[in-house]
């Protein structure tokens, strides 16, 4: 059922399931299967969350109870996944928390949310380049490779070597971000082997970590288990929340799965799972190994066993990681470039964005306009301050699509639903109340640049989106609560 626009709820305008719901012309190429999809989740979930967060946790917040830290975070992130993969199922298109919010809450609940959504991801593809960089360097320097200084880090950065005043760039991020372009804009078949295989890499070496690191545990450096109080552990799962999310960038490839329907659900719920057992069994290790005063912050895995008399082994798990890390690079670029492409046909954003490659059927102009920005932000800002660009988006998807699970059963609980979110509604309120509290440990400069975002983004939608938004341009909006 259709209604003429009425003029206070313009901008709250919803989009019709029923213009949402699979249809044969995508744009998009269905070469995605479950398991290519649980690893595109994985990649997101694992990467320097394991491989160095798990370490500046276990030193400065948590000690053992690090892998407290995590099932905590897992739990709070569990609440959102199990919403995600509600949505996953019975809306399987393009967008994520973009479609689902314009779905359910109105168009301009999902432009913020969608462009919120194009600076975090952007900005989570420029951050991890910095750290994989700060990897490369330090290899470099072990090889005894001497590079200019101008290209080893962003203006602002120490470095001994470079003049003061002189011109400097982070080259080995901004490359890393347009390879990602690259290799994605090559046919969604083809980047997903690329990063099917740098999973089940990251995953051995993680393996390799559990087992060998078994033989070298100290029970007694798990005592005191509590070195920081039960307040630790929970600032600690405040603190690695933002290593258990990833499934959320993943489920933008929904058009780009066989079956979405019914594989996208499966793979959320079971890339969190996977990621999560991996996680607590690496803290295990990791805490057992050495005491926790000694872990490293940075290369965790590789000093301990470097510590424990394996330097050999050390430096596998650190090119491991190197490698690993990439995967996070890819699922995080697909994100942002699928929530563009999705404005774009939704007419939110310039249509000339959501044109796809006519063999490669990937959105390609807006894969290489992120790869590009991508770039500049790797290339140009210290890690800490592209870092501060990544946190309260995020956390605020997670509120929206929680809440929009919550109106959308009770609204139409006649939509058929792949998967059904469980304990509804006590199940998305923990997601909603967790992510509401981690907001709260986030810092007033943070909350500064996502109100100029927000302000610049309400400007833009006003100006230009608002009038060529498809809804308006057909004079009609969705009446979900009465049918379709």
């Amino acid at each position: 059922m259709t209604t003429n626009l009425h003029p206070g709820r313009g901008i709250f305008r919803r989009k019709p399931v029923g213009d949402i719901v699979e249809d044969s012309d995508t744009g998009l190429q269905r070469s995605l299967g479950l398991w290519q999809l649980t690893a595109i989740g994985v990649g997101g979930i694992i990467g320097a969350g394991i491989f160095s967060l798990a370490g500046a946790v276990a030193n400065e917040k948590a000690g053992p109870a690090v892998l407290l830290s995590f099932l905590i975070a897992g739990i709070a992130s569990a609440a959102a996944a199990f919403s995600y993969a509600e949505f996953a199922g019975m809306i399987p298109k393009a967008g994520s928390a973009y479609t689902y919010g314009y779905v359910v809450l109105g168009e301009v609940v999902g432009w913020l949310i969608g462009w919120d959504l194009l600076l975090e991801y952007t900005a989570i593809v420029a951050v991890v380049a910095i750290g994989i960089s700060g990897y490369f360097n330090e290899l470099i320097g072990f090889l005894g490779i001497d590079l200019p200084a101008w290209m080893m880090g962003a203006p602002g950065t120490e470095d001994g070597a470079a003049p003061p005043g002189s011109y400097k760039i982070n080259l080995f991020a901004a490359l890393l971000c347009l390879l990602i372009a690259f290799i994605l804009n090559q046919g969604m078949k083809s980047a997903a082997r690329f990063e099917t295989f740098l999973v089940y890499l990251k995953v051995g070496v993680v393996l390799l970590v559990i087992v060998v690191g078994a033989f070298h545990i100290d029970a007694g450096n798990y005592n005191p288990f509590f070195p920081f109080g039960i307040s630790g552990a929970f600032a600690g799962a405040a603190t690695v929340f933002f290593a258990v999310f990833g499934y959320d960038a993943m489920s933008t490839a929904a058009e780009e799965s066989k079956d979405a329907q019914k594989h996208m659900p499966k793979a959320i719920m079971y890339s969190l799972a996977i990621s999560m057992v991996l996680y607590v069994l690496a803290c295990l290790v990791l805490t057992g190994m050495i005491p926790y005063q000694q872990i490293s912050g940075e290369s965790a895995f590789a000093s301990a066993f470097t510590d424990v008399g394996l330097p050999l082994l050390g430096a596998v798990i650190a090119i491991g990681a190197i490698l690993g890390i990439l995967t996070v690079l890819f699922t995080f670029m697909l994100g942002v470039t699928r929530v563009g492409f999705a404005m774009s046909r939704d007419g939110l954003l310039p249509k000339w964005f959501a044109k796809t490659h006519p063999t490669r059927k990937v959105p390609s102009r807006f894969t290489w306009l992120i790869g590009i920005a991508s770039a500049l932000i790797a290339g140009l800002l210290p890690i800490g301050e592209a870092a501060e660009l990544t946190n309260i988006g995020i956390l605020l998807a997670f509120v929206i699509v929680c809440a929009a699970v919550i109106v959308l059963r009770y609204r139409r609980p006649d939509l058929p639903r792949g998967f059904k979110c469980p304990g509804m509604p006590v199940v998305p309120i923990i997601g909603i109340v967790f992510s509401i509290w981690l907001v709260t440990f986030l810092a007033p400069e943070t909350w500064l640049r996502f109100g100029l975002w927000f302000a610049i983004g309400l400007v833009i939608y006003f100006a230009y989106g608002y009038r060529k938004s498809k809804l308006n341009q057909s004079g009609r909006e969705t009446a979900i609560d009465q049918g379709e």
